[in-house]
């Protein structure tokens, strides 16, 4: 079950793209855009990623950090990171305990084929730790813009 704006985000430490482990806690006293998302180097996901690095200076200048999650490793973040040259961190979740820890992991299906993934989803949490607002089913395509002006309703 996914935590629910409101409540406090639940904590975690997961190695990122260099291989250096972070917890949410390192983060306190800045909001944070924590994103999970299915696999890197994939459509969607690249998207995704994109959207937020081509609007990095508006979260930088909102002081607001931007993690992204998923299950591939390090290595593969590292190259993902390279290719698209994003601009924030990501962290490997390979066991998927984070995920499920935030209930983003589950039962898909995708073309008829059943299997368990990363529901796409996105939580946006304030400089104490609080979830402000949950995105479920997030579109790739223009979600950025869409943490953009949920922050800028938050003020």
């Amino acid at each position: 079950m996914q935590p629910p704006a409101g409540s406090k985000a639940p904590e975690f430490t997961l190695s990122d793209d260099t291989g250096v482990q972070r917890s949410l806690a390192d983060y306190r006293g800045s909001p944070v855009v924590l994103y999970f998302y299915p696999k890197d180097d994939t459509p969607g996901c690249t998207t995704e990623a994109c959207g937020f690095r081509d609007d990095y200076s508006a979260y930088q200048k909102a002081g607001v950090v931007i993690l992204g999650v998923s299950p591939d490793t390090p290595q593969k973040h590292s190259r993902f990171k390279s290719k698209y040259n994003l601009p924030f961190t990501l962290l490997a979740d390979s066991d998927h305990r984070v995920c499920e820890l935030y209930g983003v992991w589950g039962r898909k299906k995708f073309m008829g084929r059943e299997y368990d993934g990363v529901f796409r989803t996105t939580f946006l949490i304030d400089a104490q730790g609080t979830i402000l607002k949950v995105f479920e089913k997030v579109k790739p395509e223009h979600h950025s813009q869409e943490i953009l002006q949920a922050l800028a309703e938050a003020k």
